[in-house]
């Protein structure tokens, strides 16, 4: 039999427990005087940054940002159609990373009930360094899948041995078969991380999914 090239395609994906939460929470106020407005905002924003200064400081809070006081003006509508005053509003936006679940959960716990604080979405992540391993063990693994499915076909045609020709992302290996063997081509993984929740905020958070899918072109002999 002459040789036979396989194409195939190989997945393999990890769960993993999140190492790092980052929350987001705004500061706003709303009024008809700019500058009263603007003034509430800063006091009801310094308790918020305050607390994160002290968590940060004991241990128990890896990070947190805060961007710069946002102002907008607006003229609503009444139920007749009219026009009314000029209404500010402004705004302040924090994040903050915890390290634990449980430390997440007493800080917004105390903050959620003060006047003028919206406590936003969760983001359930892992450190750079933790992802990037992961991301090369899912890979390695993904193309382990794909010469053990080439081999499998190899075998079935009553073939001893397989040839790599070409590997890459879905969707990126060429579409036209190769004449002769070649070296083999990486290019890397796709890649697609979640932490299975919604934009509501969650205490207990699900694995992260990390997965990994490749195409591959083999000859068989």
């Amino acid at each position: 039999m002459s040789d036979v090239t396989i194409t195939v395609r190989g997945e393999h994906e990890e769960r993993i427990a999140p190492e790092r939460a980052t929350i987001h929470v705004t500061v706003r106020t709303e009024g008809a005087a700019r500058a009263a407005v603007v003034d509430h905002a800063m006091r009801l924003a310094e308790p918020v940054r305050t607390g994160l200064s002290e968590r940060q400081a004991a241990g128990t809070l890896i990070e947190w940002t805060s961007k710069r006081l946002a102002v907008r003006a607006e003229r609503p509508w009444n139920n007749q159609g009219k026009r009314l005053a000029l209404v500010y509003h402004a705004s302040i936006d924090f994040t903050a990373t915890f390290g634990e679940a449980s430390e997440l959960s007493v800080w917004v716990s105390e903050i959620s009930a003060w006047d003028g604080v919206e406590v936003g979405w969760v983001n359930w992540h892992l450190t750079p360094q933790t992802r990037a391993d992961v991301e090369r063990e899912v890979a390695s693994a993904a193309v382990g899948v794909a010469v053990q499915r080439a081999q499998a076909y190899a075998g079935a045609l009553g073939l001893e041995s397989v040839t790599p020709l070409e590997i890459a992302d879905t969707g990126l290996i060429s579409r036209e078969q190769s004449p002769a063997p070649q070296m083999m081509k990486a290019r890397g993984a796709a890649f697609a991380a979640s932490a299975e929740s919604g934009p509501a905020m969650e205490y207990e958070p699900e694995d992260i999914v990390v997965s990994a899918t490749v195409e591959a072109r083999f000859t068989a002999r």
